[in-house]
């Protein structure tokens, strides 16, 4: 019940319907033993898994905003109500349950806190089979489930009221921390922070502590990679904030007018040596002669500089054998079947710009999921790939 009722907006106190919901999920869990379902999977990753679904369904119950606004932003950046999973549009309903819903949160909160198995097809038929058992036991006490309590937390908010603003920032908080959109697409952020402390000690649970909250106001969070201000005003207004442009023309980066000028105009240059890259600062780009520039990079290989008129320029190390740009010498088709994926779930393997540029261009046409040869799905929803795995990394 504990660990239940940490994920309910009304926490830490229980309400009159936390006890129902409790069982259901419970029920659940039940259901993948009795029938042997997610046996991949560590008991308490069942249990996670089970108590995301469940908060979907509460929120689908009494339509409390935050799915609706997940499959508003899919259709909007995509076109398409769901990653990875058909959707017979005539039949979906917005704030029903539905079939392919449940699909998409089984394959979520079981990817995202597992990390053995982090990296799992979508249409994985294990995940498909056990998915479809848990949507029949919700369908069929739909009728009958009770209006969960304090989960409808936006009606009647206002995203610029003065006087909404303390419950706007309770609910940013829990959105953040506890809801179960949000959390399993946060949970390998939230132990890379632990890492990072010595959690046994008052100190580095302070230190642990002032990072969580600096990162509720800084980073993005839940499967779309969204900020917290922007999940608030597609929940409570239905649509993504306005976005904020300068007036001033930005001035032309120092590197990108060598760069291009030496590759014919070109924005991107790869080597396959440190030795060539280095020799390309000195004569392409001026920096000086007889020196060895950006050593911490000598012992790597396989490089992709990447120049922007207003950024300047970028280094990617290790990842040029992966794309399959008529640009690049050194892709190999072999070594991409098996590692291209990495650019859209390994953070810190490909920088971001480079990234939608490349896959922007059909250039990363080797990219499946581990075990299949599916590389249309991956090709499709390559950007919501990289967002749910990539977090910050992808969306900075």
């Amino acid at each position: 019940m504990d660990q239940f009722i940490l994920r309910q907006p009304a926490a830490p106190e229980e309400t009159s319907t936390d006890r129902y919901y409790l069982d259901l999920a419970n029920r659940l869990v039940e259901i993948a033993g009795e029938k042997k379902l997610f046996t991949s999977y560590p008991e308490k990753v069942v249990e996670r898994a089970a108590m995301a679904v469940v908060g979907y369904y509460q929120d689908v119950i009494c339509d409390a905003g935050i799915w609706r606004s997940f499959i508003t932003e899919n259709r909007r950046l995509y076109g398409r109500t769901l990653p990875f999973y058909d959707v017979k549009e005539e039949e979906y309903q917005d704030v029903e349950l539905n079939r392919e819903d449940v699909r998409f949160m089984v394959w979520y909160a079981l990817s995202m806190n597992f990390e053995q198995l982090r990296f799992r097809y979508p249409l994985d038929a294990e995940l498909i089979a056990g998915a479809d058992e848990w949507w029949q036991e919700l369908e069929r006490v739909y009728d009958d489930s009770p209006m969960p309590v304090d989960y409808r937390l936006t009606h009647e908010l206002e995203i610029h009221a003065e006087e909404d603003r303390e419950a706007l920032m309770k609910l940013g908080n829990w959105l953040f921390m506890h809801c179960y959109l949000m959390t399993p697409a946060f949970a390998l952020t939230l132990a890379e922070m632990a890492w990072r402390h010595d959690m046994s000690k008052e100190e580095g649970l302070t230190a642990f502590r002032k990072d969580l909250e600096k990162a509720i106001g800084e980073e993005p969070t839940g499967p779309l990679a969204l900020y917290t201000g922007e999940w608030l005003y597609l929940i409570v207004e239905g649509k993504m904030p306005p976005e904020r442009r300068s007036k001033e023309e930005p001035a032309e980066h120092k590197y990108y007018k060598a760069f291009t000028a030496a590759t014919g105009g070109e924005v991107l240059k790869f080597f396959g040596s440190y030795e060539d890259m280095n020799r390309f600062f000195i004569e392409a780009l001026g920096w000086a002669e007889g020196e060895e520039h950006l050593p911490q990079m000598k012992k790597e290989k396989d490089f992709i500089l990447m120049v922007d008129r207003e950024k300047g320029m970028l280094v990617a190390r290790n990842i040029a054998r992966c794309i399959d740009s008529p640009l690049n010498p050194y892709y190999d088709k072999e070594y991409a079947s098996r590692h291209a994926i990495e650019l859209l779930t390994v953070r810190g393997c490909c920088p971001a710009d480079l990234l939608r540029y490349v896959c922007s261009r059909g250039w990363l046409p080797d990219a499946v999921f581990p075990g299949t040869d599916d590389h249309a799905l991956v090709a499709t929803n390559y950007d919501f790939i990289a967002r749910c795995y990539l977090q910050l990394y992808y969306r900075d």
